[in-house]
C-alpha cells in the first residue's frame, strides 16, 4: 500500500486492513528499523532539470573494484552502481544536464578512475518504464517447495 502511496496515513492504512492503527505504526516502524522498508521522497531527474539519462558499462582491472565503485557511489550524477556478471564489470545510470555535462563527466570524472580499463556509455532516448514499485512475480512461499 505504501508503494502506492507513500504519503497514505497509517490509519488509513489501518482501516483498509482492518486493523487497529497502532498495529500499523509497530509495523511500519519494525520494517523501517531492521532495513525491509525506507520512506524517503525521490525527486523526479527531469524536473531538477537532469534531461538526460545515460547507462555506463565500465570493464575495470578486479584488484582495484572495490576502490573504483568508492569512488563512482560519490558521484552525484550517478544514481545506480552496480556489480554484474558479463562483458562488463561495473554498470552505472546517471542523470546529466546536457550531453556536455555527460561528456566533462566521462573525460574528467570517469577517465581520471585509476583501474578502468575500457567504458561503453548509452544514451537513453526515452524510458518506457521508470518505477520504484515491484511486486513479487509469484508466490514465495510456495516457490521454495515447488524446487524440492
Amino acid at each position: 500500500m505504501l508503494q502506492k502511496n507513500g504519503r497514505q496515513s497509517n490509519s488509513a492504512i489501518a482501516r483498509e486492513l482492518g486493523v487497529s492503527e497502532p498495529t500499523v505504526r509497530r509495523r511500519i516502524n519494525h520494517l523501517v528499523s531492521t532495513g525491509q522498508l525506507r520512506i524517503l521522497a525521490v525527486p523526479s531527474p527531469h524536473a531538477a532539470g537532469l534531461t538526460l539519462s545515460a547507462v555506463l558499462n565500465l570493464s575495470c582491472e578486479l584488484k582495484h573494484l572495490d576502490a573504483i565503485v568508492q569512488t563512482l557511489i560519490g558521484f552525484t550524477e550517478l544514481r545506480y552502481v552496480v556489480y554484474t556478471t558479463g562483458p562488463y564489470d561495473l554498470v552505472c545510470e546517471g542523470f546529466f544536464y546536457s550531453h556536455q555535462h555527460l561528456l566533462d563527466f566521462l573525460t574528467k570524472q570517469i577517465a581520471a578512475i585509476p583501474g578502468i580499463t575500457r567504458t561503453e556509455t548509452s544514451v537513453v532516448l526515452k524510458a518506457a518504464k521508470f518505477s520504484f514499485e515491484w511486486e513479487l512475480p509469484f508466490d514465495v512461499e510456495n516457490s521454495h517447495r515447488a524446487r524440492r
